[in-house]
C-alpha cells in the first residue's frame, strides 16, 4: 500500500473546498474511489458497506428512532452521499500520495474546460503486447471517470479479449461471453493464483464465468444471489506445465496417439501410463506447489482436469479426465508428494482410450489437446473424524425428462447427495441420490414408502482425516438427531409411512432416518435459490447448461442460510428431447414390442434395423467376471460394425456401470453409434435400471442424441414382446464371426428380416409418460 508523501490533512483540507463546486467535486471523488478500487485499498462492496453503517449510525446520533418513517428517501440518499464523499476523502488521504490527487483534480478541471476529454488513443497493438503492458493499460483505463471511460471502453474491451483468449480460454463462443462479465481485475487475481504462462483451461474457465455472471445484478432474479454464492479456494497449473512436463521426460512422442486405433490406444496405454508416472515433475513448479500447500495448511484439497476442450461448448468431456481428492494430513513432503502424483495421473489420463475414443468421436482428434490443472480446498466440514460438504450435486438449467405432467422443463433439475458430490455425478452400486424437479420439488419419480426408501441414499462418500483416505462410509454412520440441520436431509421410516423430523428434541435411531431432503425442500429457500441460479445462467449462455456444486448450511431463524459453493458450469448440447409428441393409436397388437410407463423422454427413433439384445436372464446366470466383460467388449465391436446402420441397444439393469454384476460394464466408446440404450429390469435378481439422469454416463448419451429408456418388462399393464425377440435369427454370427460362442448371451436381430417390409419405430411421450415399440411398414 503506498505511503503518502504529504500530510493527510494536505488532502482533506483540500476536498473541503471542494464543496463550492459540486459538478466537479462529484467527478474528482468518482475518480477518487475508482484509484482507491485499482490499488486495491478497499472494494466497492466493502465501502458501500461502510457507508450504510455510518449513514445508520449517522441517524442514531441525531435522535432518529423510526428512521423509515421520520426521514425520506431522498433525504437518506443525501445523507449516504455526505458519507460516502467523507469516507473517499479519507481513504484517499491516508493511502495515496498527494501527487496523485493533483494529477486527478487536473485532468478533472481540464475535461470540465474542454467541455469533452481528449480522444485516447491506443498507441501499441494488444495482440503483440506483453501481458504486463496489457494489464497497466487496462488498470489505467480501469481508473478513468465514467466519462472518459466511455472513450476507451472499446480499447478496453479489446485487450480482456487479448487477455482472456491468453490465459483462460480461446474458445469464441466462450470469450463471446465472458467478455461483458470478466475484468482486469478479475484476470489480475487468476494471474497471481497460477503457476506458469498457459492457459487455466475450460473447467477453470466455465467455472468463473458462472461466478461473475451470477453475482450480476439481475431484475428477474427470482432471490438476492449476492450473499449466497462463493466460489471454493482455488489455484492453477496452466497448460504450458504439461508441455514442460512432457520434455523434460522425453514424452513427445506420445502426442500421435490420438491417431492410433481403438485396439493399438488400448494395448499402449498401460505402457504410456507407467511411464508417466515414473516421470519427475518440473522443479520450478514442484517449488510454487510446495508454497501453496503451505497456504493451503491441512485442509483437504481436490486436483481436478481442466483441459482446453473441458466443458466447452458442444463437448463436455463428461468424466473423461482423472480428478483426485487428497486427505492432504500428512507431512508436507508427503503432501506434495502425493499432490504432484495426482497431477501427473491427470497428465496421463489426456491418453487414456477413454479420452481418446471421445475425441475422434467428436471429431476433435486434430487439435492439440492441452491440460490444464485445478487444485482446490475441498468444500464441507469437519463431523467426527470426516470431513464432507452438507449437501453436493448437480443441477440441469432444463429438466432432461418429466416424470410427470406437472414438472415444467424449464425449471431445472437436481440430482444431489450427503456427502461429496462423487456419488451425484456418477452411477453408484444399488444406491440413489435425490432427484428433484424444481417446478415441483415435492413430486417424486416412485411412490408409496417402499420405493421411497428403495430408491433414498444409503452410503455417502468422505474423507476420512484419521486414515488419510477417501473413503464410502454408510450414511448410518454421521447421520443421528444431533447432526447439524438432520430435520432437513432425513425422514424417519415408521414402517408403513415416511414422515419428517419436526422436533429435534426426539431421538430417532439411524437405523430408521431415511434420505429425503424433504424439509429441505419444502420448508427453506434452497429451491428458489437453486431455481434462479440454473436460469440466470441458462438466460445468460443462452443455451441450457449444468452446474456442479456444493452447499454450505448455516442454522438461523426462521429458517437456515444457504451458500452455494459454484464448483463447475458447462454448456449443454442444445437437444430436442422436450417436444410434444403424440402416441400411436390402434396398433395391432402383433406389431408392438415394447411398452413403457417409468421416466419416459420425448422423441421418436425411425427405421430401426437392428436390435442389438443382451439377454438379462443369461446376463444374470453368468458366474464368472470374465465372460461379462466379454460381451461388453463384443457390444463395442457391434457399435463399430453397425455404424451407418440404425441400431438400437437393450440389455440389463445399469450400462456403464462400476459394478458388473448390475450390468452392462460398456463405456461411452462402446455405444456411441446407438440411437437408444434401453435398460431392462429383471425384477427377480435385482437388477434393475438406475435413474441415471444427471451423471457423467447420461451426460454423453445428451451429447451423442442417443435416448435413454427404462423397461420393467414385470410391471403389470407393461408389454415386453418375448416371442418376438426369442423367435428371431440371430446375426451375432453373421456380423462377428469370432464371436460365435456368445449367441447364448448377445442376440442382433435384423428386423427387416424378421418381419419382412417392417422396421422397428420408437415413440416416446413425456406428456402422456408413456413409450411404444412397434414395428411399422415403410
Amino acid at each position: 500500500m503506498p505511503i503518502p508523501t504529504t500530510p493527510p490533512s494536505k488532502i482533506l483540507d483540500l476536498t473541503l473546498t471542494l464543496s463550492n463546486y459540486p459538478i466537479l467535486a462529484k467527478k474528482i471523488r468518482a475518480q477518487m474511489r475508482q484509484e482507491l478500487f485499482v490499488k486495491g485499498i478497499i472494494t466497492p462492496t466493502m465501502l458501500e458497506d461502510e457507508v450504510e453503517r455510518k449513514a445508520i449510525a449517522t441517524q442514531r446520533h441525531e435522535g432518529l428512532t423510526d428512521p423509515l418513517i421520520q426521514e425520506t428517501e431522498e433525504v437518506w440518499q443525501k445523507r449516504l452521499d455526505r458519507v460516502r464523499d467523507n469516507l473517499t476523502d479519507f481513504y484517499f488521504a491516508y493511502n495515496l500520495p498527494f501527487s496523485r490527487f493533483e494529477e486527478i483534480v487536473l485532468a478533472a478541471v481540464n475535461e470540465n474546460r474542454t467541455g469533452q476529454a481528449k480522444k485516447v488513443v491506443l498507441t501499441f497493438n494488444p495482440e503483440l503486447a506483453p501481458w504486463y503492458m496489457l494489464f497497466e493499460q487496462a488498470e489505467k483505463y480501469a481508473s478513468y471517470p465514467p466519462e472518459m471511460f466511455e472513450s476507451v471502453k472499446h480499447h478496453m474491451r479489446e485487450i480482456i479479449v487479448v487477455l482472456l483468449k491468453s490465459l483462460v480460454s480461446d474458445q469464441l463462443a466462450f470469450v463471446r461471453i465472458a467478455r461483458n462479465f470478466i475484468n482486469i481485475f478479475d484476470l489480475k487475481e487468476i494471474m497471481s493464483r497460477k503457476i506458469g504462462r498457459g492457459k487455466i483451461g475450460g473447467k477453470s474457465a466455465g467455472m468463473i464465468l458462472a461466478y461473475k455472471i451470477l453475482c450480476q445484478p439481475d431484475p428477474d432474479d427470482l432471490i438476492d444471489l449476492k450473499d449466497h454464492l462463493a466460489l471454493p479456494e482455488t489455484y492453477f497449473i496452466g497448460s504450458d506445465v504439461y508441455y514442460d512436463f512432457k520434455t523434460i521426460n522425453n514424452l513427445e512422442q506420445t502426442i500421435s496417439q490420438k491417431y492410433l486405433t481403438r485396439e493399438e490406444i488400448e494395448r499402449q496405454y498401460p505402457r504410456i501410463r507407467t511411464a508417466y508416472l515414473v516421470s519427475r515433475f518440473p522443479e520450478d513448479a514442484t517449488g510454487r506447489l510446495r508454497e501453496i500447500l503451505a497456504e493451503i495448511g491441512q485442509a483437504p484439497i481436490i486436483v481436478r482436469s481442466s483441459s482446453l476442450l473441458e466443458d466447452n461448448f458442444g463437448s463436455a468431456f463428461a468424466g473423461k479426465y482423472d480428478s483426485f481428492f487428497l486427505p492432504n494430513q500428512d507431512t508436507p513432503e508427503e503432501n506434495l508428494t502425493a499432490l504432484i502424483k495426482a497431477i501427473i495421473q491427470i497428465y496421463a489420463s489426456v491418453l487414456s482410450p477413454d479420452a481418446l475414443f471421445y475425441r475422434q468421436i467428436q471429431e476433435l482428434d486434430d487439435y492439440d489437446e492441452r491440460m490444464a490443472i485445478l487444485i482446490q480446498k475441498v468444500q464441507g466440514e469437519r463431523y467426527g473424524r470426516y470431513f464432507f460438504p452438507y449437501i453436493a450435486g448437480v443441477g440441469y438449467s432444463s429438466n432432461p425428462f418429466i416424470w410427470n405432467k406437472k414438472l415444467k422443463r424449464e425449471d431445472g433439475f437436481l440430482r444431489m447427495v450427503l456427502g461429496l458430490g462423487t456419488r451425484a455425478v456418477d452411477r453408484v452400486d444399488r444406491d440413489y441420490p435425490r432427484m428433484v424437479g424444481l417446478s415441483h420439488p415435492q413430486l417424486r419419480p416412485v411412490s408409496g414408502p417402499a420405493d421411497i426408501i428403495k430408491y433414498s441414499q444409503r452410503f455417502m462418500d468422505v474423507i476420512d482425516l484419521e486414515e488419510n483416505a477417501f473413503k464410502t462410509i454408510p450414511v448410518s454412520d454421521v447421520l443421528a438427531s444431533d447432526f447439524p440441520g438432520v430435520q432437513y436431509l432425513a425422514s424417519v421410516d415408521e414402517g408403513d409411512f415416511i414422515k419428517p423430523i419436526f422436533s429435534l428434541g426426539v431421538t430417532v435411531p439411524p437405523e430408521k432416518m431415511v434420505l429425503t431432503f424433504e424439509n429441505l425442500l419444502k420448508n427453506t429457500d434452497f429451491v428458489k435459490l437453486m431455481k434462479t441460479i440454473l436460469k440466470k445462467l441458462d438466460r445468460y449462455y443462452e443455451r441450457p447448461v449444468d452446474i456442479e456444486f456444493a452447499v454450505q448450511f448455516t442454522p438461523d431463524y426462521p429458517k437456515p442460510k444457504f451458500k452455494i459453493i459454484l464448483l463447475q458450469c458447462r454448456p449443454l448440447s442444445r437437444q430436442s428431447w422436450g417436444q410434444n409428441i403424440a402416441m400411436p393409436q390402434n396398433v395391432p397388437l402383433v406389431d408392438q414390442i415394447f411398452t413403457a410407463s417409468r421416466l419416459v423422454p420425448s422423441g421418436v427413433v425411425d427405421k430401426i434395423k437392428y436390435i442389438v439384445y443382451v439377454d438379462p436372464l443369461a446376463y444374470s446366470q453368468i458366474s464368472d467376471t470374465s465372460t461379462r466383460m466379454e460381451l461388453a467388449r463384443i457390444v463395442g465391436r457391434l457399435n463399430k460394425r453397425l455404424e451407418g446402420e440404425k441400431f438400437i441397444l437393450m440389455g440389463p439393469g445399469r450400462w456403464g456401470s462400476s459394478n458388473i454384476d448390475l450390468g452392462v460394464k460398456v463405456t461411452y466408446a462402446d455405444i456411441y453409434n446407438t440411437s437408444m440404450l434401453i435398460e431392462i429390469a429383471v425384477a427377480r435378481n435385482g437388477i434393475t435400471p438406475e435413474l441415471s439422469y444427471g451423471t457423467h454416463f447420461f451426460q454423453d448419451l445428451v451429447e451423442s442424441n442417443i435416448f435413454p429408456l427404462a423397461l420393467y418388462p414385470d410391471t403389470p399393464g407393461i408389454l415386453f414382446n418375448y416371442a418376438f425377440i426369442n423367435q428371431a435369427p440371430n446375426k451375432l454370427a453373421l456380423l462377428l464371426p469370432h464371436d460365435s460362442s456368445y449367441t447364448d448371451y448377445i442376440k442382433v436381430i435384423n428386423v427387416a428380416e424378421a418381419q419382412p417390409n417392417k422396421l422397428l419405430r420408437v415413440v416416446m411421450s413425456t406428456e402422456e409418460s408413456s413409450a411404444l415399440g412397434y414395428l411399422h411398414t415403410y
